[in-house]
């Protein structure tokens, strides 16, 4: 069963990067618009130069990748890795392909958008990656926790960051590339915030388990994250202890696998809106 599924999520990571592709590729770039992220930056190289985009993208994306691997684990590296194969072949495919959509530019971004957030919305859920802006978000995240044991939301370095994308567009590109690209960004981000429950904010880990002892010592261990213990007793299975982890969408991935190696337990994940400190 664990095998299938493991098949299950490379198919839908490889959908959804085909998804983004065909978006991006047939869409997007004829229609003036520009993906954001680490795809982003390599469309504005591969204009400004001149280079193959498809060529473009990997080498853009593989320092953030590698990190990626370091950081993250060899089993999401795998996955991003297979994701971005795909999205980079997807590219170099569908530029060679005839598609034209006979509608105004604006509804044509649009329609990309959504597509592109969709695809991505694939990727995420299943536990890959194909923008570096992301990994490199997770990473600073991590050195942010590791020296002052607080968790921030991922939101306020992408909008930087992609901020800093749309800007470098207006001022090398054109301004209607620019705001066709800015619509990209709030169009896909609807969609994926959608399909992934606003997969850039923190989330809470709630666990009950009768043997909590290793459930702490593994995510402290595999996630150098710790954890509010509660004393707390059902009506059936008696006293019990429950856990509070509060982790990002990508360590989710992590969490979710130490989980399933403890068994006897029961998990809910929420979406946390906001840390007081």
């Amino acid at each position: 069963m664990k095998h299938l599924k493991e098949k299950f999520s490379i198919f839908f990571i490889a959908l959804g990067a085909l998804l983004a592709s065909f978006s991006v590729a047939c869409i997007l770039l004829p229609n003036q618009a520009i993906d954001y992220g680490t795809a982003g930056i390599a469309i504005v190289v591969s204009k400004l130069t001149g280079f193959n985009l498809s060529i473009t993208v990997i080498l853009i994306f593989m320092p953030f990748l590698l990190a990626g691997r370091y950081f993250l684990g060899k089993e999401f590296f795998v996955k991003a890795l297979i994701g971005s194969l795909v999205y980079t072949l997807g590219l170099a495919a569908f530029e060679k392909m005839p598609f034209e959509l006979n509608t105004e530019h604006f509804l044509a971004v649009a329609f990309g958008g959504a597509i592109l957030g969709f695809g991505l919305s694939l990727i995420l859920r299943n536990g890959g990656c194909i923008d570096g802006s992301e990994i490199l978000a997770n990473i600073i995240l991590n050195k942010i926790f590791e020296k002052s044991g607080k968790d921030y939301s991922m939101s306020p370095f992408l909008l930087v960051f992609n901020f800093g994308v749309y800007i470098t567009i207006f001022a090398l590109i054109d301004r209607n590339s620019a705001m066709m690209s800015l619509l990209v960004y709030v169009i896909a981000t609807f969609v994926l915030d959608h399909f992934t429950d606003h997969f850039d904010a923190i989330k809470q880990v709630t666990i009950i388990t009768k043997e909590p002892e290793k459930l702490i010592g593994d995510i402290k261990q595999k996630l150098n994250k710790t954890c509010t213990i509660i004393d707390s007793c059902g009506a059936i299975a008696g006293q019990n202890k429950t856990l509070i982890c509060y982790v990002n969408y990508f360590e989710l991935q992590k969490m979710r696998l130490i989980i399933k190696e403890n068994k006897g337990s029961f998990s809910t994940v929420s979406t946390v809106d906001e840390i007081l400190r």
